[in-house]
């Protein structure tokens, strides 16, 4: 298939991208700008880039793919995805403000007084950044090669360079622009050709799905999954408890100014969610009746974007793709945009960017470190995207959700509200964690998970065990260790959970206390 208006959407997407992105510059002065955008951004345009980010290629071309593979009981994937921002909503959005760190890793030194678990921290988020700015350049090749012929490499080049300009630009600041507006363009690209489609698919008498040896073809190339019951509940517990540990999710809950904005944040993100995740499953069950085979060398991702054309073959067709492509082009933009500023930040505060300005004695501007680590940040996932992976983008992402539950999921619950919680026992459950749920993903995404079995199935979704084992861990490590808990816990913990406006009040009281009593004295 060759859409000339698949171009020109593409490449209309990177302009406005570019654009805001420029625009950004002009508003990011300080370092707060570049990491939090200043902490200063509104609930409603907050949840339009969170939403914006969190959409990524998994969601846009993913669960269409799987509804199209496996049926309806891949609608749990949407919800998973959804049902992350409430576990969030309820459990750490708040604390996780209030605690006036810039990354999970700052949070964790914070938490814990210790530069050995903020490394250790440091190095995980990076670890799972590249893990999901992988399907990211993938699905960008992917989206390029179906409706313009043009080699895979060329849409893994695209992204990197226009998200590359993007965060160099301006770092939170200007990315928090790019991915509001990134949000309604995706919504947009998804609804309208969706609501348009359904309306051909209605008048032309609902026909029925094609016959059934078609879709050998089409398991074939996905990979039928066995233990479906094992499987459906890790991924849900992926996906609900992974939401809360990925590094470009949470460190946008850092740029609201308080606890309350951010909680607001959260039930704005759901919504917003909901209202994307109703369509995508549309684009699966239309695929199921009119594509009853995929093109040789396509996997089931593709379908979203082949759709149109097998509905409505001609003019309409071309240019309802052409819209989706302009929109799975805004996700995979504005997704890899959030990753590379959670991963560059951490590069530049701990790993890449601190190197530099020890051994420059400091002098360094840190703009220009930043977007050093930005570089690093978007050259090794696409490097690694184009080597050939057999796991679907849904698959990769869900993976990376199984990292993050293993690792910041209980540290983060047990870091917000428990007490007892000790530098060692977090070292211990990071480490399992980590450990586990990183051996079982390069397993999968090298083959090795795909053998038949409970082998195979516990290494393709590996979080129902992994997460827990690392939580157990955690807890009985801190219990075995209690003189490594920090000795400022206590005051840590009412920083994270007494409202701004209380402490607010409490210090004014304190200082009349003490400003009356020195005048009692004198």
């Amino acid at each position: 298939m060759r859409s000339p208006g698949a171009v020109v959407a593409v490449t209309l997407v990177c302009l406005v991208t570019l654009a805001v992105g420029a625009f950004g510059l002009r508003l990011s002065r300080t370092t707060s700008d570049f990491y939090v955008a200043g902490r200063s951004v509104s609930a409603r345009w907050n949840a339009s880039a969170i939403s914006g980010e969190y959409l990524s290629a998994a969601s846009f071309l993913g669960v269409a793919g799987l509804v199209f593979s496996l049926g309806a009981d891949m609608l749990w994937f949407p919800v998973g995805y959804t049902v992350g921002y409430l576990v969030l909503l309820v459990l750490v959005a708040a604390p996780l403000r209030r605690s006036g760190a810039y990354t999970l890793p700052d949070f964790a030194e914070l938490r814990l007084q210790s530069r050995g678990i903020r490394l250790l921290a440091s190095v995980l988020v990076v670890g799972i950044g590249w893990l999901y700015l992988l399907p990211q350049f993938q699905g960008a090749g992917l989206a390029l090669a179906t409706v313009t012929g043009a080699p895979p490499y060329l849409g893994n080049v695209v992204v990197a360079l226009v998200v590359l300009a993007s965060v160099a630009a301006g770092g939170m600041r200007s990315i928090t622009l790019v991915q509001a507006v990134q949000y309604w363009i995706k919504l947009t690209a998804i609804a309208v050709p969706a609501f348009v489609l359904m309306l051909v698919w209605a008048r032309n008498g609902h026909p029925l799905p094609a016959a059934e040896g078609g879709w050998e073809g089409a398991l074939a190339g996905f990979g039928a999954r066995e233990h479906p019951t094992y499987a459906t509940y890790s991924t849900l517990l992926a996906l609900c408890l992974g939401t809360m540990g990925l590094p470009h999710v949470l460190v946008r809950f850092y740029t609201n100014p308080d606890g309350p904005s951010a909680r607001r944040t959260t039930l704005i993100v759901i919504a917003l969610l909901g209202a994307f995740y109703v369509v995508t499953p549309v684009y699966g069950v239309l695929g199921r009746v009119y594509v009853p085979t995929l093109p040789d060398g396509l996997r089931a991702d593709a379908v979203t974007l082949l759709v149109p054309e097998a509905v409505s073959p001609g003019t309409l067709g071309a240019l309802l793709s052409a819209v989706l492509a302009g929109g799975a082009f805004a996700a995979f933009l504005s997704t890899a945009s959030g990753l590379t500023v959670s991963v560059a930040g951490v590069l530049d505060q701990d790993l890449l960017g601190a190197r530099m300005r020890r051994t420059t004695g400091g002098d360094v501007p840190p703009a220009r470190t930043f977007r050093l680590s930005a570089v690093v940040a978007v050259a090794v996932p696409a490097v690694a995207s184009l080597v050939g992976v057999s796991t679907s983008l849904a698959d990769t992402v869900g993976l990376a959700f199984a990292v993050a539950a293993s690792t910041f999921c209980p540290l983060l619950i047990l870091g917000v509200w428990w007490r007892r919680l000790s530098v060692t026992g977090a070292a211990a459950g990071l480490l399992t964690g980590g450990t586990l749920a990183l051996a079982a993903t390069v397993a999968t995404v090298a083959g090795v998970a795909s053998g038949r079995g409970w082998a195979g199935a516990l290494l393709a979704q590996p979080a129902a065990w992994t997460m827990p084992t690392a939580t157990l861990v955690m807890v009985l490590v801190s219990l075995a260790t209690p003189g490594r808990v920090p000795p400022g816990t206590a005051r840590t913990l009412v920083r994270l959970h007494v409202p701004e406006d209380v402490l607010a009040a409490t210090r004014g009281r304190r200082a009349d206390a003490d400003e009356g009593g020195a005048l009692s004295r004198r």
